[in-house]
């Protein structure tokens, strides 16, 4: 049980040999804590709708995610102002707007997998940025 840190080397195990693939599989608990904190992100439901509208969508104002979301402009605020701190998302300035965009690349296999077969691409917004009637929309 090589291992098995010291502190807890005294503790009986039944298998030995999967207790160290164990820990292995768990591996540096700072890491283990990071994702812990980017989970807790996404455990609210307006957080993780906002996000979800901020991968598929694009960059959007505290207005029109509110509207989006069915949540209230401050309700809104106070989420991103979180999300802003976790380095999730940042705020881009456009004279007296700031649209909020995703930027934590790791939460974006993550929001795919909460969007499911939920997504619906609109034929003048395409998610994956390929402008309609261009010969990559045509295929």
């Amino acid at each position: 049980m090589h291992l098995v840190p010291a502190d807890r080397a005294g503790h009986r195990t039944i298998d030995g040999h999967r207790v160290c693939e164990a820990i292995a599989a768990i591996g540096d608990t700072g890491h283990v804590r990071a994702w812990a904190e980017r989970f807790s992100l996404l455990a609210d439901p307006g957080r993780l709708s906002l996000l979800l509208a901020l991968h598929r969508a694009g960059p959007l104002a505290v207005s029109d995610l509110a509207v989006a979301t069915g949540m209230r402009d401050p309700a809104v605020s106070q989420a991103l102002r979180l999300l802003r701190t976790a380095a999730v998302v940042a705020g881009e300035k456009d004279g007296r707007v700031v649209r909020y965009r995703l930027v934590d690349e790791a939460m974006r296999p993550l929001l795919d997998e909460c969007a499911g077969d939920e997504h619906v691409e609109f034929p003048d917004h395409p998610a994956d940025g390929v402008e309609p009637g261009s010969a990559a929309a045509a295929g």
